[in-house]
Formats: C-alpha cells, structure tokens, sequence
C-alpha cells in the first residue's frame, strides 16, 4: 500500500513546518485527532503514540518521529497499532508563492490473503489518504492564516 497526498500552501516551508513538527498539540490544530502523546523524547527523534478519528471510527498508533527543521522534513516508522511497519513521510517543496506539502505513506502487510486490495482499498484510500487529505487542508488554512 503506498499513498501521496499533497497541497499547496501559500506559505513558506518555514511557516508550514513547526504546525507539521509538533504533533504533540496536533489535537489542538487538527479535530479529527483525538490525542497525542510523547512517550519518550530523544531529540529529533521521538516516541509518540497517535490517535485519530476516520468520521465516527477511532485509530491509533505508536510511531517513531524523526524531525529535521533544516531540509525540512519529517518522517515517522510506526512501530505499534494496525498500521505498524508503515513508512511516513512529509515533504516540503519551494514553489512559486508557497510550498508544496506531500505526505507518503507506505506499507507492507504481512498476511498474505488479499493484502494488495485491502491495503489500497481500506488502509490506503479508507483511512490514510482521508486523514492526510484533513490534516493537509488544516495545515494550510493554519500557515495561511500565519503567512
């Protein structure tokens, strides 16, 4: 399963990444994230356990966030939850008048019975690319709003 989901906000990456880096007050920018907490700090690198809504249904995980304010960029492994194993990754592009956020998420199951369409089907388009579609318009309506 792998899934990109990009905006364009009118704002430079400088403005867009600490909202994107703090995923700790996540729950304050974002509503359909019911909490976040860190487990353990150690740096760039974190153990932060995550959990959001799909509409009504209620999701969560444990994932290792490694954040670089000088590329910028963001990655997270999770490594607890139905989605452990996934690969996520947040990018931010200079373009003309703002930046291009891309969030990429990949993700190989380990059971073999129809792993290929429940990945694409119910993890990717279900549940990951609605929640990153959510989390990327709120993000920019915060930039935004701050640029």
């Amino acid at each position: 399963m792998r899934t990109s989901t990009s905006i364009f906000i009118a704002a430079p990456a400088e403005t867009i990444y600490p909202f994107a880096a703090a995923t700790e007050r996540w729950p304050e920018y974002l509503p359909h994230y019911r909490y976040v907490r860190v487990l353990e700090d150690r740096g760039a690198t974190r153990l932060v356990e995550m959990a959001a809504r799909r509409d009504v249904i209620p999701i969560s995980w444990v994932a290792e966030q490694t954040s670089d304010p000088v590329l910028p960029g963001i990655t997270f492994r999770h490594v607890r939850g139905w989605t452990r194993g996934m690969d996520v990754v947040w990018r931010f592009e200079p373009k003309d008048g703002g930046t291009l956020v891309t969030i990429e998420h990949e993700l190989k199951f380990e059971f073999p019975v129809a792993s290929e369409w429940f990945g694409e089907h119910v993890v990717g388009g279900f549940f990951v690319d609605y929640i990153a579609r959510k989390t990327l318009a709120r993000m920019k309506t915060l930039a935004e709003a701050q640029a």
